[in-house]
């Protein structure tokens, strides 16, 4: 390219250097254009906020009727991609701060989708998935047994990921452009162990030396970039769970992948291409933020405390519905000529694996659990499992986020095989309930055996180390209890047909079969097939144990690689996508299966559930390579007209005579000096979260005093070191106070700050009023 540009001397063409210039323009676009189309795909990355309601709304993952949100740790995202051939086919990929995909949620998204750009995205392409947090708003599922903790249905829950799905892939599909996608992967060995080692203990030895560790502790990155402005995003795959934060947590949190995603985008943010060195890092292990770009000028200290003594708690004042869209940090970092960075940490074969990496102990006694019922002294509700942080929850979803982040980097830095070949997608549905499962004997031949209707045994009610259950429940029991037999059957009993069909599941509950007012239980499914090249994404609506995704991959992959026609390799790569378009439980192996821990009596559909999925997924992927299609499948029932909502709905907000809503009701002390690594608290009387969610806003900001009079936003709800908590005195109060705490990071730049909260109050009338307040002054050194 020099040498063409060489060739138009506009040093010695002084008379025509103008028209010269522009010859060299034409060839530099000209040039440009075959690099362009050279590009195998096009690519387009969007984000949208769907944190939902803040308060009153049960927790989805834990199923404790007592974890109720109030408040914000940090913000949950839909994170999407697109992979386009340029004449040719696309799939598309999102990735939920939820707990799990719904299959009313994917309904309703695609049916928008279909509104809007016609059979371009379909159920077919179509791949929605979550990571699997426990600390966010639940009620969006439309089948009971998952909607029995959060009273019935939430609207408000189901509208958010609705919206934020739709505009993240929107924001997705208008950023297409020419690109390229590099995959690495690596391990990764300090962010998970195996809760339930004695079921895994129970798969055969041959199998299970094959593998170094009774988890997968391999990390596969996709790294996106765009032929103009470079890396435009991140997508991996990691199996852990979502339980840093406990099930007594009360504040919307990504756990520790959403915390990995805030982190390598921050990261990006700050950094670009530049640097990737994780010594940029704070203290903390968090991105150094925009602190550190502003520079510090008041030196003199007493000064800044004359200033800061000036200016006092500001009262409560009406506020537009998007003033705190527009002081959002992040949104002020980004160019509006560019996309943002967007980095998803994606949920895999997660099933058996806890964030939870010192072991599980007896809180009464600090010993170790029960090996094979994680109990102690018989009671399962007295073990727990440790986070690096113990005891503190936040501290152990930072480390565990950063741990993912810091190889996250390292392999996004090192990626270098490209993506090359087709883009193509297979989709179906199954009614898993009364599934035919061909299974090949060990001496020869075969036999049929059938999947069941969908049942939860015993042990299901025991939970979990990352989240013991109540009563006396506990993990490894394949036997029952006769007091708890006789509260299901006055539930329904299961028949002689059932109970053989899950054996040796003892059932708790008949889900399967339990069809008032409507379905407890899915029993059809979708599964998937994405592919972009020689990676390969296989869509499982279930949590996949640790042994059973193995089996699986490896299936998918000998078939690809057997008979793809030379297309794929022994450098194929296939990732499981966890919980993705809707949700299932779990899957165990047919081993795992009879030791009866969580896993397994959460295993819905009987022994041969994995089986089956195997048998179903071997199937799509022959169909992939031989360019045959697949039969659509009876599709899922749409269930959102027969929904119940038992939620008691914001009647109004109130403040005491004399005060405003974003009045400051507990301030910082007058003349007060915080060194970085302190908290600063402020009270103020506010309103409650349900009435306006602030998508895409903050309720929680920290600003700094530019000059006389500017202040700059500098910490929102969406940074780990600033919390949002909401409370009422009582229960049906109308009046509540917002609690934000600022940690003050390391990184901090000394100088005087604030701390201000925005809101929406609600009255008796039903309408909404916005408000936002400001504490006083203090100063930072």
């Amino acid at each position: 390219m020099m040498e063409l540009l060489a060739s138009v001397d506009c040093y010695f063409w002084s008379p025509s250097r103008t028209i010269c210039l522009w010859m060299s323009l034409v060839l530099l676009l000209q040039y440009s254009k075959t690099v362009v189309s050279k590009s195998d795909y096009l690519i387009g990355l969007g984000s949208y906020d769907i944190t939902g309601p803040a308060a009153d709304v049960n927790m989805m993952g834990y199923a404790n009727v007592e974890q109720i949100a109030s408040g914000i740790h940090f913000r949950l995202r839909a994170r999407s991609f697109i992979v386009a051939e340029p004449q040719g086919k696309r799939v598309v990929f999102v990735n939920l701060d939820a707990c799990m995909a719904s299959q009313l949620v994917t309904i309703k998204v695609i049916e928008r989708l279909k509104a809007r750009y016609g059979e371009l995205y379909t159920e077919q392409n179509v791949a929605i998935s979550g990571i699997h947090t426990h600390a966010g708003p639940g009620g969006y599922l439309q089948y009971v047994v998952y909607l029995v903790t959060s009273l019935g249905f939430v609207r408000q829950s189901f509208d958010v990921l609705v919206d934020g799905i739709e505009k993240s892939i929107i924001q997705a599909h208008e950023n297409l452009r020419p690109g390229s996608i590099f995959v690495n992967k690596g391990e990764l060995l300090d962010a998970s162990v195996n809760r339930s080692p004695s079921a895994y203990l129970n798969n055969p030895a041959s199998e299970r030396r094959k593998h170094r560790y009774d988890v997968d502790k391999e990390m596969t990155l996709l790294k996106f970039v765009d032929d103009q402005w470079g890396p435009v995003g991140s997508f991996n795959w990691f199996a852990t769970h979502g339980t840093s934060m406990s099930r007594t947590n009360s504040l919307i949190s990504g756990d520790n992948k959403g915390a990995a995603a805030r982190l390598m985008e921050d990261w990006f943010e700050k950094n670009g291409i530049k640097s990737s060195d994780t010594n940029e890092l704070g203290s903390e292990g968090v991105p150094r933020r925009v602190s550190n770009i502003i520079p510090n000028i008041h030196d003199d200290y007493n000064k800044l405390l004359e200033l800061a003594a000036s200016i006092r708690s500001s009262p409560g004042s009406p506020a537009t519905q998007t003033m705190s869209v527009a002081r959002r940090v992040r949104g002020a970092l980004r160019k509006a000529d560019k996309p943002g960075f967007v980095s998803a940490f994606c949920q895999t074969n997660c099933g058996d694996v806890s964030p939870n990496v010192l072991g599980a102990f007896c809180t009464d006694t600090g010993l170790p659990c029960d090996f094979n019922h994680s109990t102690c002294g018989g009671k399962n509700e007295l073990c727990y499992g440790r986070g690096p942080g113990y005891p503190d929850e936040f501290e152990s979803t930072r480390i565990i986020g950063e741990r993912q982040f810091r190889k996250a980097v390292d392999l996004f830095e090192k990626a270098s095989e490209q993506l090359k070949g087709k883009v193509d997608y297979r989709h179906t549905y199954i009614d898993f309930s009364q599934l035919e499962v061909t299974l090949t004997k060990v001496g020869g031949g075969s036999e049929v055996v059938k999947t069941c209707p969908a049942a939860m045994g015993f042990a299901f009610a025991a939970g979990t180390t990352d989240g013991p259950g109540a009563f006396d429940f506990k993990q490894g029991d394949d036997q029952g209890n006769p007091f708890w037999r006789l509260v299901r059957d006055v539930i329904k009993t299961p028949d002689k047909k059932q109970v053989d069909c899950q054996h040796p599941k003892p059932i708790l509950l008949d889900t399967g079969e339990m069809k008032q007012p409507y379905d407890w239980a899915p029993s059809v499914l979708p599964i998937q097939i994405l592919r972009i090249g020689q990676f390969v994404i296989l869509s499982v609506p279930g949590e996949f144990t640790t042994m059973s995704g193995r089996r699986l991959r490896n299936a998918v992959k000998t078939v690809l690689t057997r008979t793809g026609n030379g297309e794929f390799d022994s450098n194929t790569h296939v990732v499981i996508a966890g919980l993705t378009n809707t949700y299932a439980q779990y899957v165990a192996t047919l081993e795992e299966y009879p030791v009866q821990r969580y896993e397994g009596a959460s295993t819905l559909y009987g022994p041969h559930t994995l089986s089956a999925y195997i048998q179903e997924f071997q199937k799509l992927a022959t169909a992939l390579i031989e360019g045959q299609p697949v039969e659509a499948g009876m599709p899922p029932p749409d269930l959102l007209q027969k929904q119940i909502s038992l939620l008691t709905p914001v009647i109004m907000d109130s403040t005491p005579a004399g005060k405003n809503f974003g009045d400051v009701s507990s301030d910082v002390p007058a003349n007060s000096t915080f060194k970085r690594g302190s908290t600063v608290t402020v009270v103020f009387w506010s309103a409650c979260p349900r009435n306006d969610l602030l998508t895409e806003g903050t309720f929680a900001l920290v600003e700094m005093l530019q000059g006389k009079d500017t202040w700059t936003p500098m910490y929102d709800d969406d940074d780990f070191c600033l919390r949002f908590k909401w409370s009422r005195p009582s229960k049906l109060s109308p009046q509540s106070k917002a609690t934000i705490e600022w940690i003050i990071p390391s990184s901090s730049s000394p100088g005087v700050y604030r701390i201000r909260h925005f809101g929406a109050s609600k009255g008796l009338m039903g309408s909404i009023r916005h408000f936002t307040g400001s504490s006083s002054a203090f100063v930072v050194a």
